[in-house]
């Protein structure tokens, strides 16, 4: 039997769940339906849910799904509205400079499913904007790496990933957007998968269910990233 998922909160129109990294949100290509978060939780509530955004495989932390028809049309507008606040912790090669910021740099779909900064005028440029601040700052074997607090504005695939490489601070263990971070002086960094995890999910009200803060714990894997840098 698979371990349970935590449960963060519950109301009757929503679940907030704490996703481990490794975990698809939904059914992924070519993979067994049953091993996604989403069926997984279905299992284990014996009810059905609905899908109203979704985190990265190897990224941990929180995500949300609507438990009906009418919450999960409330809550996708409310995430096309950004009426949702999302707070991630993401730990990088190289601190940024200034300290805090935005990253105001429209994407584009690039090959195999990536994302990439648009060019000046370019078709298909999706605004996207990141607000970022350094919340501290250590050294891997002389290297600098920096733990940011990242509140993207707008929901882009892989938006922090790319932002955060585009200002020259790629995510460590970043398969797509930062090799350069499994290569000396990272390669044995003791972390294996990308350092970016939901922290923090703030819902509106839906319907009768009052606005809603929810907080996913660092799971021991980051605990101890961050324990080991100096």
């Amino acid at each position: 039997m698979s371990t349970p998922i935590p449960v963060l909160a519950e109301s009757e129109a929503w679940i907030v769940v704490d996703k481990p990294s490794g975990i698809a949100t939904i059914p992924a290509r070519d993979e067994d339906p049953t091993l996604s978060l989403r069926h997984r939780l279905e299992a284990q509530l014996g009810t059905p849910l609905w899908v109203v955004h979704r985190i990265d495989r190897e990224t941990s932390g929180v995500v949300a799904f609507a438990r009906d028809a009418t919450s999960h049309r409330l809550l996708n507008l409310a995430f096309q509205r950004q009426q949702v606040g999302k707070q991630y912790l993401a730990w990088t090669a190289g601190v940024p400079e200034p300290a805090e910021g935005t990253i105001d740099v429209p994407l584009v779909a690039a090959r195999k499913s990536k994302m990439r900064p648009a060019a000046p005028g370019e078709t298909g440029a999706l605004a996207s904007r990141t607000d970022y601040v350094l919340e501290a700052r250590g050294q891997w074997q002389g290297a600098a790496v920096g733990r940011l607090r990242c509140r993207p504005k707008s929901g882009r695939q892989h938006q922090i990933r790319v932002h955060l490489r585009a200002i020259g601070c790629p995510i460590l263990r970043d398969a797509l957007y930062g090799l350069a971070t499994f290569k000396p002086p990272f390669e044995d960094l003791p972390l294996g998968r990308l350092a970016l995890h939901a922290a923090v999910l703030e819902l509106p009200r839906i319907g009768a269910v009052p606005a809603t803060r929810v907080e996913a714990a660092l799971p021991e894997d980051l605990v101890a990233l961050d324990r080991a840098l100096v």
